[in-house]
């Protein structure tokens, strides 16, 4: 009998969301006592489905989809509106720098990806990287700022701060990152770790022990500068 009732009950339900008119023109035939008794077995069977399902976290409209679904929709629209919000900081970031005139930096979105960015470093006058132009990649992740963005040279650099692959010792790329940096604070600290290396925590050994002989640092940087900018030009 429940069996029947819920097969009963599955139909009336579809019959009403598929075709209400035609629902309507059958429960017509029966007699106002029936229609009445039956209604109630409904309600009831309605409600004790619904309960069912409910313990089991499934949608009674759906009863293929769970709860968990809506949990992710909702995780969904979480992750696009902390992406809008990334986008957003990042191109506020972006007028800040072009309208900030500070000389020998600059940084640009790649293509149309406001999470990767080029970026520009001029050597400082008065230094021995003056002279030099470095080229620099910032991957920023979908929480940033409070998180710092991934930053190497795509340049060869030659530096105690920086191995051979790009990658910087940096303490404000780390642990001393907070959300307050942004793009402008990342190039300028860069700019100023040229001329002002940590040399007690090298990535280069070759270039933190040549630091203390200015004169003998200038010549081979600038060596190892000339052939690694004609060997980026042949690609």
């Amino acid at each position: 009998m429940l069996q029947s009732l819920i097969e009963e009950y599955q139909l009336f339900i579809e019959t009403r969301l598929i075709n209400p008119e035609n629902h309507f023109l059958c429960w017509k035939k029966s007699s106002y006592d029936e229609v009445k008794i039956d209604l109630k077995v409904f309600f009831w069977l309605s409600r004790i489905l619904n309960h069912k399902m409910a313990s089991q976290n499934v949608d009674p409209r759906n009863p293929t989809t769970s709860v968990d679904t809506s949990k992710k929709s909702s995780d969904t629209n979480k992750q696009d509106a902390a992406s809008h919000s990334v986008k957003k900081r990042l191109q506020q970031e972006l007028m800040t720098l072009m309208m900030s005139g500070d000389k020998g930096i600059s940084a640009f979105p790649s293509d149309e990806n406001i999470f990767n960015w080029i970026g520009t470093i001029n050597g400082a006058q008065g230094t021995v990287y003056e002279g030099l132009t470095y080229k620099l990649k910032l991957e920023f992740p979908n929480n940033y700022p409070y998180c710092a963005p991934h930053v190497r040279f795509t340049t060869p650099c030659f530096h105690p701060n920086v191995d051979d692959h790009g990658n910087i010792c940096l303490d404000i790329l780390k642990e001393k990152w907070t959300a307050l940096y942004d793009v402008r604070t990342i190039l300028i600290s860069l700019q100023s770790l040229l001329s002002g290396p940590n040399i007690d925590s090298p990535l280069n050994l070759q270039a933190a022990q040549l630091w203390r002989d200015q004169a003998s640092y200038r010549v081979v940087l600038h060596e190892k500068y000339e052939i690694d900018v004609r060997k980026m030009q042949k690609f």
